[in-house]
C-alpha cells in the first residue's frame, strides 16, 4: 500500500495505491495552496479508505524538477509521514512520471521506435525544465534547463519526431514548426501517474534515506545566461 504525494507545479495531488492498482486520488488546482491543503487531502483520502498510516508500507513522492516551493512542501510532507509510521520513502522524477501518463493515453507509440517524448514543466520566462525519454519510459537526453528558442531540440528533429507536453510546451507552440515536432494537450503531473513508477521502485527496493533525501531542485537553472536570439545553437 503507498501513498502518492505530487506538489512540483500548481497542481496538488494525493492518491493511494495497493499493488500498483490506484484506490483513489485528491486534487486541488488552487495555485500557491500546497502548504494549507496537502495534509488536508491525504487525511481525507486516508480517512475516506477507512486506512491508517500504519497501514501503509511506503511513501512516494514527486522529487522534481519543478516549483522549489512545491518540491519542498511535498518532500517535506512525505518524509514526516515516512519518520513518524516507520514507512519506506520513494522519490518518484516528475518528468518520468508525465511521460508514463503520454504511453499510457497513446499506447500505439511503444512500438514506435521513432519518436521522443519531450515532458515541459514551466520554470521563468522562456525557460523550462525538460527532458527527452523514449516511448519505453527511458532516459534519452538528460533533465536540464533550457531556454526556449527556435532552433531548440532542432537536430534531433531532423531524424526523431518529438512529442511536447506539459505546461512548459505552451512555450515553444509558436517557435518551432519543424514538421516532427507534435504538441500533445492535457498532460499534468499528477499522482494517479506515479502509481506504477512507485510501485516498480517498491518491487526493485529503491528507496530514498529519509534523513538525507533532498528534492530534485536543478538549482543550476539559477545561473542561465541570455544568448544572442540570432545565434541560437542547436541542442
Amino acid at each position: 500500500m503507498i501513498l502518492n504525494i505530487e506538489s512540483a507545479t500548481n497542481i496538488c495531488s494525493v492518491s493511494i495505491a495497493r499493488k500498483g492498482e490506484l484506490l483513489g486520488s485528491k486534487e486541488s488546482r488552487n495555485d500557491k495552496s500546497h502548504a494549507s491543503l496537502l495534509t488536508i487531502l491525504i487525511r481525507e483520502l486516508i480517512s475516506e479508505h477507512q486506512l491508517d498510516f500504519s497501514d501503509l508500507d511506503a511513501v512516494a513522492v514527486s522529487k522534481g524538477p519543478g516549483s522549489y516551493t512545491g518540491l519542498r512542501i511535498g518532500v517535506s510532507t512525505a518524509k514526516g509521514i515516512a519518520y513518524g509510521a516507520g514507512l519506506k520513502l520513494i522519490g518518484v522524477p516528475t518528468l518520468q512520471a508525465m511521460v508514463f501518463s503520454v504511453i499510457q493515453r497513446f499506447t500505439s507509440i511503444r512500438i514506435n521506435k521513432n519518436i521522443l517524448l519531450c515532458p515541459m514543466i514551466d520554470a521563468r520566462r522562456m525557460e523550462v525544465f525538460t527532458a527527452l525519454y523514449t516511448p519505453e519510459n527511458i532516459l534519452y537526453k538528460e533533465i536540464s534547463a533550457e531556454i526556449v528558442h527556435p532552433g531548440i531540440f532542432s537536430n534531433i528533429l531532423r531524424k526523431k519526431e518529438i512529442w511536447f507536453f506539459g505546461n512548459g510546451s505552451d512555450k515553444c507552440r509558436n517557435l518551432i514548426y519543424h514538421p516532427n515536432a507534435r504538441f500533445i494537450e492535457g498532460i499534468e503531473p499528477s499522482s494517479t501517474w506515479m502509481v506504477k513508477l512507485a510501485e516498480q521502485a517498491f518491487q526493485n527496493e529503491q528507496f530514498e534515506d529519509i534523513a538525507y533525501f533532498e528534492p530534485f531542485y536543478l538549482k543550476d537553472f539559477v545561473a542561465t545566461v541570455p544568448r544572442n536570439k540570432l545565434n541560437w545553437p542547436d541542442n
